[in-house]
């Protein structure tokens, strides 16, 4: 995400912890039952909380990711989305995110330490979110 400030922020959006979400509300008696972990966003600002979410339409308070996903930090819309009947559908929430200075990122991608690849709406919100993207296929050896 480049818009966020003078130089790349992101999430990291496939590293859950051992945290359940109910466990960062508290207060919160109806997520109780609910087994949807938080995820480490990054290593920056590791006491913020952020959150993505799809919606069909951009709301108040968060920036577009990637097509139908959007992200914020804002307190009152990730309640709102809490309140819903299915609480944590199309829901990630993360502790920390990523950060680089400025010329940082440029570098590493220089270097190939980073694949890019456009954002996808599945790769964030599958059952399968430890491991979104398919591994490279191993060459095939010839008799």
């Amino acid at each position: 995400m480049n818009n966020l400030g003078p130089a790349p922020v992101g999430i990291i959006i496939n590293r859950p912890m051992g945290i359940p979400v109910s466990r960062l509300f508290p207060d919160l008696k109806r997520l109780a039952k609910v087994r949807d972990k938080v995820y480490f966003g990054g290593p920056v600002d590791f006491g913020s909380v952020w959150f993505l979410f799809r919606a069909a339409a951009p709301p108040e308070h968060a920036i577009q990711a990637c097509d139908g996903v959007y992200l914020s930090a804002d307190r009152q819309l990730l309640l709102q989305l809490l309140g819903r009947d299915n609480p944590v559908d199309s829901l990630r929430i993360f502790v920390g995110h990523a950060g680089w200075a400025p010329g940082q990122l440029e570098a590493e991608i220089a270097r190939r330490d980073w694949t890019l690849k456009r954002a996808e709406m599945e790769a964030i919100f599958s059952d399968k979110s430890e491991h979104p993207w398919p591994s490279p296929q191993a060459p095939k050896r010839g008799t």
